[in-house]
């Protein structure tokens, strides 16, 4: 079954609210892959139902919607807020 952009969403909320337990903070590496329990046929990447481990690619993720944050809805522009998510990288605040 193919995911929706809410599937993905919840997926990527997932992996950033897991690295930020586990690291403290939301300063993900680009080439970061994280593993998180999808739930739901939607998220399942077998499409068989039930539960399953989905890798998301969070730093690569998480740089894409860096780069287009004035696209992103408000609601989940909070919930990565909520997280610390810096919307500037420390090379572009260096270059300033």
């Amino acid at each position: 079954m193919k995911r929706t952009r809410d599937d993905k969403w919840r997926l990527t909320l997932a992996a950033a609210k897991a690295f930020h337990a586990r690291e403290g903070h939301l300063r993900v590496p680009r080439k970061h892959v994280e593993s998180v329990e999808s739930h739901g046929a939607g998220d399942v990447q077998s499409g068989s139902g039930g539960l399953g481990v989905v890798d998301v690619k969070l730093g690569m993720v998480l740089d894409n919607i860096r780069k287009r944050a004035d696209k992103l809805p408000a609601e989940r522009r909070a919930e990565l807020d909520a997280l610390g998510m810096r919307w500037t990288t420390a090379k572009k605040a260096a270059a300033r």
